[in-house]
């Protein structure tokens, strides 16, 4: 049974008794993530979820990572386009600590000069990496593609133009503004008792925030091809179309068809690219669900020289899907595949910590696994192949990095 509770000031708190476990996960769910961004600012949301870790007023950096290794507890943070989350996994012992810790990083980060300058260096070696690794960056090329200078394109690391722009007091504006606590969800998932979200009501339900500015127009999508030459061996290809949003009453069709297309080691594109073909090690696509957009994307690495070969059993794929549609196994085993992942992947509580951050703070709402399962067990064959003739008929976009740039035709 998941309990929710909203404070005076407006932040969200939402639990989860999970008595069968020794463990605790709390979540601070905050509604900013790169699409909050503009150019000047861009990385801002995921600088600033490092310097949290970087000091308070009465813990250091190395006194906060200790407060954790100290009482064998996990903690962390990441950015996306659309939210941060500060969380911890402790013993159920250590609830009360690990909460007045997060507060405290929440409240009082100082966010020194000194720190500031020394995790600058560490993001621009993020980007490096980040930069090195033409598999990930591809993605985030496809995003520029479509969504071009709509802030939903934007990469979540930033640049190091923006990053060296960022001091102390554009740090604490940003809290101000964007941390405001209606935008902020608490979630805790784990062998805790209903009355301590009166703990995280006296720490987090009095403050108060600034304003936020409204977000630009909505994202358009864009079918542009764009390419980048790298002196690498694999040619990363990446092809997107204009998928559906979070809350769409079509969402379930197309994860069920999507998981078909490229989401499992039995899916069309592994079997035909990889199995039957041998043309890539990675092959496989996912959907992007986002408050105002969606994003079908499918991604292979392969040799230079077999770059068009791979472009063309892609377009081969889609081709068949869409015309002849799913098989009826196919379309089962999908289903099937999808409740037991589902089923699964909520065993932890930092899974279902996440699973109800997430959900109370982009939709206000929460379903129970057996709603899931039986939206899951609704989906028909004919709207799984109507779905897909509506997705991979439209116009789509391309990225790629390889050692020529040369785009594939068909």
């Amino acid at each position: 049974m998941i309990k929710r509770y909203t404070c005076q000031n407006g932040l969200r708190i939402v639990l989860e008794e999970i008595p069968t476990v020794r463990s605790i996960a709390i979540g601070v769910w905050i509604g900013t993530g790169s699409v909050n961004e503009n150019s000047q600012n861009n990385g801002i949301s995921h600088f600033l979820e490092h310097m949290l870790f970087k000091g308070t007023k009465t813990r250091s950096a190395r006194e906060i990572a200790e407060s954790f290794d100290k009482i064998g507890g996990q903690v962390n943070a990441f950015t996306s386009k659309e939210y941060t989350c500060y969380y911890a996994k402790v013993l159920d012992n250590h609830s009360s600590y690990a909460l007045e810790i997060l507060a405290d990083m929440f409240f009082n980060s100082t966010f020194d000069k000194d720190e500031l300058e020394k995790e600058k260096k560490v993001v621009y070696e993020e980007i490096k990496m980040y930069e090195d690794t033409p598999d990930d960056i591809v993605h985030d090329m496809l995003g520029k593609a479509i969504y071009q200078d709509h802030s939903l394109g934007y990469p979540i690391l930033g640049t190091e133009q923006t990053l060296s722009t960022f001091t102390s007091d554009t740090l604490k504006e940003y809290v101000h503004n964007m941390y405001a606590p209606e935008e902020v969800v608490i979630s805790i998932a784990g062998n805790v008792e209903e009355s301590f979200m009166k703990q995280v009501e006296k720490l987090f339900g009095s403050y108060t925030g600034g304003v936020r500015e409204p977000k630009d127009e909505k994202p358009v999508f864009h079918a542009v091809q764009i390419s980048k030459k790298k002196e690498i061996e694999q040619a990363h290809l990446c092809l997107g179309f204009e998928g559906f949003k979070v809350g769409h009453p079509d969402i379930y069709n197309l994860i069920v068809l999507n998981n078909i297309l490229g989401g499992s080691m039995s899916s069309r594109l592994f079997q035909e690219v990889r199995e039957q073909k041998g043309l890539a090690y990675s092959i496989f696509s996912y959907h992007s669900a986002y408050q105002d957009s969606g994003l079908v994307a499918l991604y292979g690495g392969t040799g230079a020289t077999q770059l068009q070969e791979l472009f063309e059993t892609i377009q081969q794929t889609l081709s068949t899907i869409t015309k002849d549609g799913v098989t009826e196994n196919e379309f089962l085993n999908s289903k099937e595949q999808l409740k037991g992942n589902l089923l699964l992947s909520l065993e932890s509580t930092n899974s279902r910590m996440s699973r109800n951050g997430k959900n109370e703070l982009l939709l206000r709402k929460h379903r129970s696994l057996d709603e899931i399962v039986e939206d899951i067990d609704k989906v028909s064959l004919s709207a799984v192949n109507e779905t897909a003739k509506t997705i991979f008929s439209r116009d789509y976009s391309m990225a790629l990095i390889s050692p020529t740039a040369e785009l594939p035709t068909i």
